[in-house]
């Protein structure tokens, strides 16, 4: 099995189990000083420059929460493990954070809008995507941005959603949307890789 299978919210994963454990990989916990910085200047070009309010979906432990919260937005994190959520809240404890228990696809955060929709990892998991992208466009304001983080990994049995095929989805729904390619960056990842990883910024 290609591990970067483990690296996402691969479906039927103990998320509860994996969260002592999950912030070892040097993409997840951005512990290197070198990955948290590659991490950093990402947002600060995906994320609006003034500071708004960033809904990270699947936030997992908050890495990027945190990262957005450096930044000096406001965010809310939503994740369906409680044990995420218990190192999320901790690491950003004294932010102005918030993190709830929820669904990635409907998320519990009722009448708000945001500034931008992070999402990392989380798309290529949930059923009807078209249906999911259409949501979270709908939690945006006016202006607001989808950051999408996706890929495709493995050979034998890929998983994933290629980026045309993202794109595809997104034309509905925005006219503006800008892909980056992210395998060739070594720094975001602690590591050389040879799959598809890649960035959708839309704004609507």
């Amino acid at each position: 099995m290609n591990d970067e299978r483990d690296e996402t919210t691969t479906p039927g994963v103990d998320w509860d189990a994996e969260a002592a454990a999950f912030d070892d990989e040097p993409d997840h916990g951005l512990q290197d000083a070198q990955v948290r910085a590659a991490w950093a200047g990402r947002l600060r070009d995906w994320l609006p420059q003034r500071p708004g309010d960033v809904l990270d979906l699947g936030c997992g432990t908050g890495s990027l929460s945190l990262l957005a919260a450096d930044l000096g937005h406001r965010v809310t994190g939503v994740d369906n493990s409680p044990a995420m959520l218990e190192r999320a809240r901790a690491k950003l404890a004294g932010r102005d954070a918030l993190f709830l228990a929820g669904d990635a696809a409907a998320p519990p955060v009722g009448e708000r809008r945001f500034d931008a929709v992070l999402v990392r990892h989380v798309l290529w998991t949930l059923p009807a995507p078209d249906h999911v992208l259409r949501h979270w466009r709908d939690l945006l304001r006016p202006g607001g941005r989808l950051v999408l983080v996706e890929g495709v990994w493995g050979t034998l049995s890929p998983v994933g959603i290629p980026a045309d095929r993202l794109t595809r989805l997104l034309a509905p729904l925005t006219g503006d949307v800008r892909v980056e390619h992210l395998a060739g960056d070594a720094l975001l990842w602690g590591r050389q890789v040879d799959d598809q990883r890649y960035a959708v910024v839309a704004t609507i």
